[in-house]
């Protein structure tokens, strides 16, 4: 294999790719990028077993070949290039690639090709396409409830459906639960339903953003679904098992349903979440006309802020883990949001007061008195 390439495009397709490399697994392999030449076309793909990534990478093939380099290592390279013109070639021989540019000139060490698995092909009988932008957005409303916890893996992806004129997608680590429904305007000819690795949504979500491309197209096959954004393709093994039922998990009634701006509660629990530290909650006590935001941290310091609601009846207080209620009030970007709550027990819920579809469910804290 010979190829002559661009130093920049080279080292942004790599950054983009080496990224799903594995840094564990116990096959030297897959912690390299393969470098597909097929004139007139180039790839580079990478793999950890479980989310898989394919770049089109534009370069001047000399000589057809398969080869598979360190991706750590191959990327420092090629930052530290001296010159913009770059070219590799496979000698066999030496079972290494020379790599030169300018008066530079590397030999590295190939890895096994043999140990590299082939790549799924997409299926384009069973093919969905969606609006990139609408599937991306989508995702990253929810992708931060779902859980890191490996021990539970059915909670670490996003639940993806898609039928008629509706996308759905909903994640939980069971503190927290998020759902974004979103409107298609055009009618999807097939519907699906899949558990993907939330990991696998936020690298499409950059891969995306960098090629810039109006649509995606999923095809799902057994345990396994692929992307394709323009000439990118990022597939990614599917979770086994039964995701939560979550529509038994949203109360049917609340006490109190709070209109309240959603910046300004965002400002100040942002703020006051400064002296929650080593795990204490942020406290929200309600009481006519007002809700007070406070926290306290024992030898570090305590802090409160007030600001006017709408809220009628018996004081009620109750508490949440800051990070999550801070995660859950920032996915509503813009206008006003609803809280509505039952007791200090029992979860409290987070809605977008546009009806834009976006649901925060978040479990309360025990609070000591």
């Amino acid at each position: 294999m010979k190829i002559s390439v661009d130093r920049d495009v080279l080292l942004a397709q790599l950054q983009t790719v080496s990224r799903v490399a594995s840094t564990r697994s116990a096959i030297q392999a897959l912690s390299g990028v393969q470098i597909a030449a097929t004139a007139p076309t180039c790839e580079l793909r990478a793999t950890d077993m479980d989310v898989s990534l394919r770049v089109p990478l534009e370069a001047e093939v000399a000589r057809e070949g398969v080869l598979v380099l360190p991706a750590r290592l191959l990327l420092d390279v090629v930052r530290s290039l001296p010159a913009p013109a770059v070219s590799l070639e496979l000698r066999a021989a030496e079972q290494d690639v020379e790599l030169v540019s300018g008066n530079a000139t590397f030999h590295i060490r190939t890895l096994r090709t043999e140990d590299f698995p082939p790549f799924p092909e997409a299926d384009p009988d069973t093919a969905v396409t969606l609006p990139a932008e609408v599937f991306v957005s989508t995702a990253l409303k929810v992708a931060g409830s779902a859980s890191r916890d490996e021990t539970r893996p059915v909670l670490t992806g996003i639940l993806v459906s898609a039928a008629d004129h509706e996308l759905r997608m909903v994640a939980t680590d069971s503190y927290r639960l998020s759902v974004k429904e979103t409107k298609l305007e055009a009618a999807l000819p097939t519907a699906f339903e899949v558990n993907v690795p939330a990991r696998a949504l936020q690298e499409l979500a950059r891969v995306a953003t960098h090629a810039k491309d109006e649509e995606v197209r999923v095809s799902v096959r057994q345990n396994q679904v692929l992307f394709e954004v323009g000439r990118v393709i990022l597939s990614s093994r599917l979770i086994d098992g039964q995701f939560p039922n979550y529509r038994q998990l949203l109360p049917e009634e609340f006490e109190h349903e709070l209109r309240v701006p959603g910046a300004e509660l965002s400002d100040v629990v942002r703020r006051i979440s400064l002296l929650a530290q080593k795990n204490a909650p942020l406290r929200l006590a309600f009481q006519p006309g007002e809700l007070t935001v406070s926290a306290q941290t024992p030898d570090v310091g305590e802090a409160l802020e007030s600001l006017p609601v709408a809220f009628q009846g018996e004081p009620l207080e109750i508490g949440f883990n800051p990070e999550f209620l801070r995660a859950g009030l920032e996915a509503i970007e813009d206008g006003d949001v609803l809280l509505k709550l039952i007791s200090p027990l029992r979860p409290g819920l987070i809605e977008a007061a546009d009806e834009s579809g976006f649901l925060y469910l978040i479990m309360p804290i025990r609070l000591n008195v």
